[in-house]
């Protein structure tokens, strides 16, 4: 077990981030690409950096071996990640420009955690203001401004598969007003998306019966930012009374950060 001191307390960590690697390559939308050098290859760039033969290396590091390097090319969505306000568009409803993943306040990413169960809707449905209420009542929760709201699919278990982007229910547009208008800045989810999925929403879109990319959208009228491709929401053993920690790489104009998105347990 993982545990931490902080704040006097101790907390069990708890891992809500999915591993990036090769495996889903194939079929992943934000494509990525990891090449590995080994330690034996370090001892190539070492003699590169140094201006040396890779002999005169050998000599200088008799070992055999120097350093593992991994060159990775990647979206800023691929992996669990933070969307800044930038990725629903370039300003807001008002004419202000949106704010990218540098200019995200750290005070958004860091905050109580609410779980709200939803493994029980179907791939593909909607998840709407009346669902989160419910399931609010259920918990006996009332939001705070600042609560980083979980939403739990369970889409994360099919993340390895072909075709998981489309596997998992989603907010609505009232659904996240509902969740933003009560002064929630962050919103999770263990899926592709915080919106149902692409196959669902775009053919009602192009018969005008929903906005595409309605709650990503919704972000333009009042800020907010989400996680995507959380895992592991099911470990944490409660509704609430956790701390969330989700802390986004710091990029220049960036429509995203990538995330260790980590839940705080305190223990008895």
């Amino acid at each position: 077990m993982d545990t931490v001191r902080i704040l006097g307390r101790t907390a069990r960590i708890i891992d809500l981030s999915d591993t990036l690697s090769n495996d889903t390559q194939a079929f992943e939308p934000n494509q990525h690409d990891i090449k590995y050098i080994d330690h034996v290859l370090g001892l190539t760039l070492g003699a590169q950096v140094f201006g040396l033969t890779l002999e005169q290396v050998k000599k200088a590091v008799p070992r055999g071996y120097a350093w593992a390097v991994e060159q990775v090319t990647l979206s800023t969505h691929s992996g669990t990640h933070v969307d800044a306000p930038y990725h629903y568009g370039p300003q807001m409803q008002d004419g202000t420009p949106t704010r990218t993943i540098d200019q995200v306040p750290l005070s958004w990413c860091m905050g109580d955690g609410v779980k709200l169960d939803f493994t029980f809707k179907a791939a593909g449905e909607g998840i709407t203001a009346q669902d989160i209420e419910q399931e609010l009542q259920r918990i006996a929760y009332t939001l705070k401004a600042g609560d980083i709201v979980l939403i739990h699919t369970g889409a994360s278990k099919h993340f390895k598969e072909k075709g998981y982007d489309h596997r998992h229910a989603g907010l609505t547009r009232e659904a996240t007003a509902h969740l933003v208008e009560r002064g929630v800045k962050l919103i999770g989810i263990d899926a592709w998306g915080l919106d149902r999925p692409f196959s669902a929403t775009f053919p009602e879109a192009m018969q005008g019966k929903t906005e595409f990319w309605e709650s990503h959208f919704y972000g333009l009228e009042q800020e907010y930012c989400q996680i995507e491709k959380l895992t592991n929401l099911e470990s944490i053993p409660m509704a609430h009374g956790f701390t969330v920690v989700a802390l986004p790489y710091k990029i220049q104009g960036a429509s995203s950060g990538w995330t260790r998105a980590v839940a705080l347990v305190p223990e008895p």
